[in-house]
Parts: C-alpha cells; structure tokens; sequence
C-alpha cells in the first residue's frame, strides 16, 4: 500500500464520515480525526461489499452511518 493509496483511504473517509455524521443526529465525536477513522472503518465495512462504483460510493456512506450510530450508542451506554 502507497502514500498516495493511504491519503485517498483518508479523504474518503473523511467524505463519507463527515456525510454520515450531517445524517445522524446526536452527540458525535469531536474533531476530524475521529470522524476521518470512523469514516474509513464504515467505508470498509460498507463499501466492500459493494464493490467500486457510485453502488460501493452508497454503500460506503451507509457503513460509515452504522459506524457512527453504534459509536454513539456505546459513548451513551458509557454516560
């Protein structure tokens, strides 16, 4: 895995993080990093098995909404 390939997993997660994170309501996370991982980690889960594509671009955006919903209701279950 390059640079290059790392920085586009970045961006992109970032992109479908902070989608997901204008859709979910709630208290989110503060702060890009956080938004940027938990963007990549719905991405994988999401996007994989869509494949590449605007399906897989959906997908991606639908994983990073259930990353960022279980986030939130694990940081409530800690409160």
């Amino acid at each position: 895995m390059t640079l290059f390939s790392l920085l586009v997993w970045a961006v992109f997660g970032a992109i479908a993080g902070g989608i997901a994170r204008a859709i979910v309501p709630g208290r989110m996370p503060p702060g890009w990093l956080p938004t940027i991982l938990l963007g990549c980690l719905g991405s994988v889960v999401g996007g994989l098995p869509f494949g590449e594509g605007s399906a897989g671009l959906v997908g991606s955006i639908v994983g990073a909404v259930v990353v960022i919903c279980l986030h939130s209701w694990y940081l409530e279950g800690q409160s």
